[in-house]
């Protein structure tokens, strides 16, 4: 075993021994230090530094405690893990949703490092949420809930030290109460959100930045093998803001989209949604909160599959934008069966390692989330940049700095993964590319 091997070993030991009940954050960790190798063996100061960074800079967890509608208390648990402040702030969602834990919210913070770093942007990384589940939920549940969880939160926040924004079940509606409770405790008007509404210093493009950016990746992609995004049929999974948007962009290039789904089963339409149906579904998911299956109650063309991902339908490109490890290998093997050539991840770490292996070795192009969905922080980056200077950048402004961005990112990515040897592995050229960024500032910052 050489030396790097061996302190490669050590470290995963230590991984082992401290996370031992956190497997999507070993999951995370270990994904991106196998890619990394080919940094570490040709210079292995990089060691000392991915040593430190697995460790979270803080870690806060605390009680959310609120009163429901009947009068009855309840009791949650809030997380915030602050994971690199080396490139700016601490940045990134807030995610409600009952199986949040220690492990995902890690697992989502590391990813974040590498995520914010491609975007190129000035912004640390962090990742917080709670097991609070809005569904179900009054709105004056969820103001209250927003208001204590904001309570405590607070003391750890600010435009200048942490700046979260949405995630799953984290909309404009949680943000809007998160922001208002910041703003009552603090009394100043900060941008310490992101996300917000456009009357309270919100950014155009925000709510579509990560489907449209994951789209905008796909689309360098293809054109980088000489081909187009324009006709290509598109599974989408999901049915959140990442999928509605991922739709639209791909309708407005030409391409088709086939699928959406939630956790009850997915829906169908065999030539496509227009983008009215598009907005049918948002209106369906983001103002009735109801379930995909309910948009067959108005459409004769779409058909719903119970219980099922929506991987079986043939296709040429596939959108997961669900949540983590909603691709395993077997949904692997069917999509590259049925002909997919592309996957582009749009949620965090939508794919097994053992799947992600699976489309490596059938030549499938494949978007890691860390570069594929990074739209939607660098519009956050963006929106925190408007609120810096008291300004708001038009649709168009926003729109067309997005779309630089994510040429970027793919770029930067083909060229790291060219120069460590590894060219045609996008998901290595990313983790090396996020990587070398944050471990010289950590270097240049010395060991803290």
């Amino acid at each position: 075993m050489s030396s790097i091997e061996a302190r490669l070993q050590s470290i995963y030991n230590t991984l082992d021994v401290r996370d031992s009940n956190q497997p999507e954050f070993k999951q995370a960790v270990t994904e991106v230090i196998d890619s990394l190798k080919p940094v570490f063996e040709q210079d292995p100061k990089y060691l000392d530094v991915i040593e430190r960074l697995i460790e979270p800079e803080r870690q806060i967890i605390f009680r959310v405690p609120w009163i429901d509608d009947a009068g009855k208390q309840q009791v949650n648990r809030g997380f915030r893990v602050q994971m690199s402040s080396a490139l700016g702030p601490y940045k990134g969602g807030l995610r409600f949703h009952p199986t949040v834990n220690l492990s995902i919210i890690k697992f989502l913070a590391f990813e974040q490092v590498f995520k914010n770093s491609l975007t190129t942007l000035m912004m640390g990384a962090g990742k917080g949420g709670s097991d609070f589940d809005p569904r179900g939920k009054s709105d004056n549940e969820v103001m209250r809930f927003c208001q204590s969880f904001m309570t405590e939160l607070s003391r750890h926040i600010g435009p200048d030290t942490d700046v979260p924004a949405g995630d799953i079940n984290v909309g404009a509606r949680e943000i809007g109460y998160l922001f208002g409770q910041y703003k009552r405790i603090k009394n100043e008007f900060t941008g310490v959100l992101t996300g917000k509404d456009l009357a309270f210093g919100g950014s155009l493009i925000r709510p579509e930045a990560t489907g449209y950016g994951c789209v905008y990746f796909a689309k360098n992609y293809l054109e980088y093998f000489g081909d187009s995004i324009e006709g290509k049929r598109c599974l989408i999974s999901g049915s959140g803001n990442v999928a509605q948007y991922t739709a639209e962009k791909l309708i407005d290039l030409g391409a088709i989209p086939l699928t959406f789904s939630d956790s009850s089963g997915f829906i169908y339409q065999e030539n496509g949604f227009t983008r009215e149906q598009v907005q049918q579904i948002i209106h369906l998911k983001t103002v009735k909160r109801g379930r995909i299956s309910e948009y067959c109650e108005s459409s004769s063309e779409a058909k719903f599959i119970p219980g099922k991902r929506p991987w079986e339908v043939p296709a040429d490109l596939a959108f997961p934008s669900a949540t983590q490890n909603e691709i395993e290998e077997a949904d692997a093997e069917v999509l590259v069966a049925n002909g997919v050539r592309g996957v582009f991840e749009g949620a965090n770490m939508p794919s097994t390692p053992e799947a992600v292996d699976h489309f490596k070795k059938n030549g499938v192009m494949f978007g890691p989330a860390k570069a594929a969905n990074a739209g939607g922080v660098a519009v956050s980056g963006l929106e925190m940049s408007q609120n810096s200077a008291r300004l708001q950048w038009t649709r168009e402004e926003v729109d067309a700095k997005l779309e630089r961005i994510m040429k970027d990112i793919f770029n930067n990515s083909v060229e790291a993964a060219k120069q460590y040897g590894l060219e045609g592995d996008i998901q290595a050229g990313a983790n090396i590319a996020g990587f070398l960024k944050v471990a010289n500032a950590m270097i240049a910052q010395g060991c803290v």
